[in-house]
């Protein structure tokens, strides 16, 4: 992952793209801090599932922040904005769709045998332990309080 980074800002950089080469160094700045942070607490770098979370709330933040300029009638920011997101999502693999999420709820509430609303985490931690990068967890969570049995 690290390394496909880098061979993106050295393409970027010789094409000219200032916009995905200013992305891009900000994205390794990032992981550059997490990475001392991490040494700080005597863990290892990065791994790629983690830089995946990462880049995901790096566009979660954009989302945000385009809707917020998009409602103070700032076209030219929300647009920044959101081509940024466009260039961190190239990063994350495909997407499940609707159906695809569901089904993998499905399939992990029956995998831990969730019986109630309490184990909801242990439902959430299954699915992020296999779909990491793949789905939004901000918008599964209601899904997986619908597939859980009642009571």
């Amino acid at each position: 992952m690290r390394q496909r980074i880098n061979d993106e800002l050295k393409t970027a950089m010789k094409s000219g793209d200032k916009l995905k080469v200013s992305v891009l160094r900000m994205a390794q700045a990032a992981l550059k801090d997490r990475d001392i942070e991490a040494r700080g607490l005597g863990k290892e770098p990065l791994t790629d599932e983690e830089i995946l979370t990462l880049f995901q709330k790096m566009i979660k933040q954009r989302q945000e922040s385009a809707a917020l300029y998009g409602k103070g009638g700032r076209a030219d920011l929300q647009a920044q904005e959101t081509a940024e997101v466009e260039i961190l999502s190239s990063f994350l693999p495909k997407q499940l769709d609707e159906a695809e999420v569901r089904a993998a709820v499905a399939a992990a509430v029956s995998e831990v045998g969730a019986a109630s609303i309490r184990d909801m985490g242990k439902v959430m931690a299954a699915l992020k332990a296999k779909y990491t990068g793949r789905m939004d967890f901000a918008k599964v969570g209601p899904l997986v309080k619908d597939a859980l049995p009642k009571g």
